[in-house]
């Protein structure tokens, strides 16, 4: 390392060092899509980056999905798979192929990746010493491609209903980091497939979590979302509303943003949408004034007068003091 690079470490050192003191026992809730699980050394960069939450005193939890590796092992079973409107459909058979992707192959991935950072995991389901009450999901309607409606049964899909959060709570007094997958009960024993989006804001809202934060193949949310530099530094819920009216918003950032929303209804401070792709991404968002992806608040306004001018509604990024 040359003296230039010294000096940038150690002036990016004093930099975050007023975000550790800030932080210091609070919690946060960051949330992996399967598709940041499915390269070794990309999990590993995240994972170091969350050994910095937890050695800094930040209490964390991970949630992770795992749609990828579902659809793989359900192509293996021979079990066919099937999206409405962007949702899986889960018969009994791939609601097997789930719980094995979710449960196995992604919770184990991830706790070998915090084993070998000698970061203290511990995997668990939604289903473990009841973390999550969910209910089954009610046919719903659904655009049928052409113009018109249908009635749609997602099967084996469920719905958080409550969430127990001193089961996390009393994992992280021990120093431990949960690693969560979203596959839930009923209270019947019922087994259902989750959405991670709306089981990581349910548990961020249980927890009082300071932070929801969505790692994502995108840099942040997109204003238009084929054009990467139209990237949102900061924007509220209005903000959101008018983005989702002009159809900015689509795909798999949908039900980000509708869990942003929950998550912020329910009292969590701030939520992010941060790209996995970028090797320090997740620190410089955290732990910098300008951050590198998307912050989201209930209310721009009603942001102190500092904040307000540091955090723009326009693309690109901008300073963003007290994120």
């Amino acid at each position: 390392m040359t003296h230039d690079e010294r000096e940038a470490a150690m002036a990016a050192l004093l930099e975050a060092l007023p975000y550790f003191r800030l932080y210091r026992g609070r919690t946060f809730v960051v949330k992996l899509g399967g598709s940041a699980c499915t390269e070794p050394a990309t999990l590993a960069r995240i994972v170091d980056q969350v050994k910095v939450f937890h050695e800094t005193g930040i209490r964390t939890v991970i949630v992770h999905g795992g749609g990828p590796q579902t659809t793989a092992l359900a192509a293996r079973l021979g079990v066919e798979t099937r999206f409405v409107g962007g949702r899986r459909v889960t018969t009994p058979e791939a609601l097997e192929a789930a719980v094995m992707a979710l449960n196995g192959t992604v919770n184990t991935r991830i706790l070998a990746a915090c084993r070998a950072a000698q970061l203290p995991a511990l995997g668990l389901s939604c289903v473990a010493a009841g973390l999550a009450r969910a209910a089954v999901r009610p046919p719903v309607e659904a655009p049928d491609g052409a113009g018109g409606r249908l009635t749609v049964d997602f099967g084996e899909v469920g719905d958080i209903v409550s969430v127990d959060g001193s089961v996390l709570a009393q994992l992280m007094a021990g120093g431990l980091v949960p690693v969560v997958s979203p596959v839930s009960c009923t209270d019947h024993g019922r087994l259902l497939n989750v959405n991670a989006d709306t089981a990581a804001a349910a548990i961020a809202c249980a927890l009082d979590a300071e932070k929801l934060i969505f790692l994502t193949d995108a840099p942040g949310i997109l204003e238009n979302r084929r054009d990467l530099s139209s990237m949102i530094s900061c924007t509220d819920l209005a903000g959101l509303q008018d983005l989702e009216e002009r159809g900015a918003l689509d795909g798999g950032i949908l039900p980000k943003v509708r869990a942003a929303r929950t998550a912020l209804a329910g009292g969590v401070r701030r939520v992010h949408v941060v790209g996995f792709r970028r090797p320090l991404g997740l620190l410089v968002e955290i732990f910098t004034n300008e951050g590198c992806g998307t912050l989201i608040v209930r209310d721009l306004a009603a942001l102190p007068a500092a904040e307000q001018g540091a955090a723009p509604l326009s693309p690109g990024t901008g300073a963003r003091a007290g994120a």
